[in-house]
């Protein structure tokens, strides 16, 4: 068993669910593999399955009964891997817009030079990002700003969603009272982080848009992030968890 584990959530991934997990497997460093998959029509789920045997103690499933949202889907991951013992627990996605190689620089910001949270971010150098139309990076870009304002964290790619935590941060925030279902979960995890004093490191990486599969992008996830902030800094100014 490794001391690191990689949650990847997944809907109908098919096409990328085999070549990611060998890509983690092989790394010179060592991360078991969680994937939470959302019951997938294109049983995404079966292909983990056939894995497993190849991968005994190193890939583990967890199948929820419909498509639920990133954010349920990690918080799912995240009781697991505590439960199970993981000291550096991940995120990543399916489909190569995050390099399975930078999962070692995160490690390592975290396991040698002390921080809380590692991010892989796009945003910390100039702007990182490959295929992506320039609608879309000037939407992710200037959403970050916003966060940034609203909250007042210091983090340049607060929608980022390629993270290492360390397991006491997951211990520490009440992960039953994480709200947003889709990508502001992923605000919603740093700020609270940010909350409690955690160190918050951002590394730079290459994103790079999927070249295989669909985008689960929606009006209603992006809603969600930019109303939802407000409600979240609101909330915290007068102790509202």
């Amino acid at each position: 068993m490794s001391d690191a584990i990689v949650i990847i959530p997944t809907f109908n991934e098919i096409e990328n669910i085999e070549d990611i997990i060998r890509a983690v497997f092989s790394l010179e460093k060592p991360f078991d593999v969680l994937v939470v998959d959302d019951n997938s029509p294109d049983l995404t789920s079966l292909k983990v399955k056939e894995l497993q045997d190849q991968f005994k103690s190193r890939l583990f499933l967890e199948t929820r009964f419909e498509k639920a949202g990133i954010g349920t889907a990690y918080i799912h991951g995240f009781k697991w891997c505590l439960y199970n013992e993981y000291n550096y627990i991940f995120e990543m996605d399916a489909d190569f817009s995050h390099n399975p190689k930078d999962l070692i620089k995160l490690y390592n910001e975290c396991h040698i030079n002390n921080a809380d949270v590692s991010i892989g971010s796009r945003y910390v150098k100039g702007v990182n990002v490959v295929n992506w139309p320039m609608g879309r990076v000037l939407l992710s870009y200037l959403a970050s700003i916003y966060v940034r304002v609203i909250t007042g964290m210091k983090i340049h790619d607060t929608t980022a969603g390629f993270v290492c935590y360390k397991r006491h941060v997951l211990e520490q925030i009440d992960l039953d009272k994480i709200k947003f279902i889709g990508y502001a979960f992923q605000i919603e995890m740093k700020f609270k982080a940010y909350l409690k004093k955690f160190k918050i490191v951002e590394i730079s990486v290459v994103f790079t848009d999927r070249t295989k599969g669909e985008s689960k992008m929606s009006g209603s996830i992006i809603s969600e992030a930019i109303f939802g902030v407000i409600s979240m800094k609101f909330n915290s100014l007068f102790g509202i968890n």
